[in-house]
């Protein structure tokens, strides 16, 4: 694929898409895991014929103004065309990942996805975007669990991260009690996403053949209603 950042903006700006880009917020796709469970980049694996990464990037570029990739490995996704950011901090995880996103963004607020993630639900990210109001945070909790790596984070819960660093927690939630978080939950969600795929993720060959992939890519996806969720995914693990 050529010039991926050519391609985003392409699709942005069709009429087709009718709607006007979110100002203020910048997209951020966090591709800095080791993909340990998988066996190799997953980032680059292929849901109906188009690598995650680029699934995620083509739905925030028709969201955003602004996308950016948090990665440790940056000459895999050279050829997107994106802005790329290593993290601040190496082996903190997801937590990382949204510390560094927040130093790099150039908006007050970040919306954050995993790049595992291949269904992202446009609908549902604008929404939540458009809710943020004065929140520090806005994420979805679905069945009591927190989709963090699916949110909302404004710039200033900076501060409050690297407290959390400091003391040697690395879970993303446990700095929401020191800011104020807008939770979303289910059947909010279920407005735009009924069947609740945008948290779906891949982690290993085994959940690529069960959304009915094959594990060398391509194919149509079919959603296995047993894979949507697990308790896992209130600290998702980063690609």
């Amino acid at each position: 694929m050529k010039g991926y950042g050519a391609a985003v903006s392409a699709e942005s700006e069709s009429p087709a898409s009718g709607a006007e880009k979110i100002k203020g917020v910048t997209g951020v796709v966090l591709a800095g895991g080791r993909s340990r469970r998988y066996g190799k980049n997953k980032a680059l694996v292929k849901v109906e014929g188009v690598p995650l990464i680029e699934r995620a990037l083509h739905a925030m570029g028709s969201i955003f103004d602004h996308v950016i990739i948090i990665t440790n490995t940056p000459d895999a996704y050279a050829y997107l065309n994106i802005p790329m950011f290593p993290d601040i901090i190496k082996g903190l995880g997801p937590l990382g990942g949204i510390y560094t996103g927040l130093k790099a963004i150039p908006d007050p607020a970040g919306f954050f996805v995993a790049c595992d993630m291949p269904f992202l639900n446009t609908d549902l990210i604008r929404h939540l975007a458009a809710i943020r109001d004065d929140f520090d945070v806005v994420v979805p909790r679905i069945s009591g669990w927190i989709e963090a790596l699916h949110g909302l984070y404004a710039k200033r819960c900076g501060g409050s991260i690297e407290r959390l660093i400091h003391s040697g927690t690395y879970q993303i939630f446990q700095f929401f009690s020191a800011v104020s978080v807008r939770f979303v939950d289910e059947d909010e969600v279920r407005r735009f996403d009924a069947d609740l795929r945008s948290f779906l993720n891949i982690n290993t060959p085994d959940e690529l053949r069960r959304l009915g992939q094959p594990v060398s890519g391509g194919g149509i996806a079919s959603a296995d209603p047993a894979s949507r969720h697990s308790p896992l995914r209130s600290e998702p693990s980063r690609a």
